[in-house]
């Protein structure tokens, strides 16, 4: 009747895991020689590791990955790119988040670009940071719409709060003068307080033109604020002329992936 008690105390508590471990002892004739501190311990460590599997869960969920299953591991270096393994594997620990730095994926149609930017994200999110992915069209859509129904404030903290955002299909059409403003708004919230991943199909030379160029005084603006430290990783092909897409290599569905 104690233990019952016990149980449903746990409960009550949310301490669900702890209590399913605790009947699970009251049930084993091998857990009554061993000292209720090593129990204790035991069930401690059942609730801690429940907790934090949960977390990454919900984590991964919300950061809604394209690719959730990507991982470092995963990415080819054998199928004739240009990688920098030493680079990947550095920003895999996840220390340029805590720098505030960006990276730049950039690449032809294929190349694998957002399977990268989500084993990023995937790593971030093990190690317990926040992480949103987006595209670069839904994300300017969404702040247009929130800009005129009063929302923009709302929206703008969606993805602001992040400590790791990934925009993909970064620049992949021109910007008009209120996307330029929206953006602008974006990149300046998150300067020096969170990191960014950009991938685009474009080279960073051509950003600039793509923002407005000397037509827009944002684009300017814009580039100053994510430029500056940046990592940069462009995957190119070594044979050109035998070029696969990652997609043919993976057996991706063309609909499916960038």
């Amino acid at each position: 009747m104690i233990n019952q008690s016990t149980i449903d105390k746990l409960i009550e508590m949310r301490l669900t895991a702890m209590s399913d471990a605790f009947h699970i002892q009251m049930n084993d004739k091998s857990m009554q020689g061993i000292p209720f501190e090593d129990r204790f311990g035991m069930l401690v460590d059942v609730e801690y590791t429940s907790r934090k599997n949960n977390r990454l869960k919900r984590l991964i969920r919300n950061a809604e990955l394209e690719q959730t299953d990507a991982c470092i591991a995963g990415i080819d270096y054998t199928s004739g790119r240009r990688l920098n393994k030493d680079l990947i594997n550095r920003l895999a620990t996840c220390e340029y988040i805590t720098e505030y730095r960006n990276i730049f994926i950039t690449g032809a149609t294929g190349s694998d670009k957002t399977y990268m930017a989500c084993a990023f994200g995937m790593e971030a999110c093990k190690q317990y940071f926040t992480v949103r992915y987006v595209r670069l069209p839904d994300l300017l859509l969404e702040l247009e719409a929130a800009s005129n129904d009063g929302n923009f404030i709302k929206i703008l903290s969606k993805y602001t709060k992040p400590l790791l955002l990934i925009i993909d299909e970064w620049l992949l059409l021109k910007l008009s003068e209120s996307e330029s403003k929206n953006l602008f708004e974006l990149i300046h919230k998150r300067r020096k307080k969170s990191s960014t991943i950009f991938c685009s199909q474009f080279r960073e030379e051509g950003w600039y033109e793509r923002l407005g160029g000397d037509d827009n005084p944002l684009a300017d603006a814009i580039m100053d604020r994510i430029v500056y430290d940046a990592y940069k990783i462009n995957i190119e092909s070594i044979y050109p002329s035998k070029d696969l897409s990652m997609r043919e290599i993976y057996g991706i569905d063309r609909n499916q992936s960038k």
